[in-house]
């Protein structure tokens, strides 16, 4: 499981300009977190997929998984309910703005970290 650094370089310029956005090594990718809550990242699978991770919250997942690109995430057998991965080749730029736009309405409805 690899870093993408041309997926990780899109995700970057979705959140340019916002404020507290910082970036974390975990989950076998880089993670971009906004005001301390995990927002999503990228990565190489071991399958050699390329895809999107992003936190939509449970509340959002139903309206995620709507879109054929998205499928949701299992650390091994184990789902992670209010996550998806979105196939990387699927997603155009504007695609991945709406991907970024209902992840951060996630990250908006989290209580404030102190």
């Amino acid at each position: 499981m690899a870093l993408d650094e041309t997926l990780n370089d899109r995700l970057r310029a979705c959140l340019t300009g916002l404020p507290d956005v910082a970036e974390k090594r975990m989950m076998g990718g880089l993670i971009l977190m906004v005001s301390g809550h995990m927002l999503g990242g990228a990565r190489v699978h071991k399958t050699g997929e390329r895809r999107f991770m992003f936190r939509v919250g449970k509340e959002r997942e139903a309206l995620a998984l709507k879109d054929p690109a998205a499928v949701p995430v299992t650390m091994g057998t184990r789902p992670m309910p209010g996550f998806v991965h979105v196939d990387a080749e699927a997603v155009t730029d504007a695609d991945l703005a709406r991907w970024v736009a209902l992840a951060l309405e996630n990250v908006a409805s989290l209580p404030a970290r102190t």
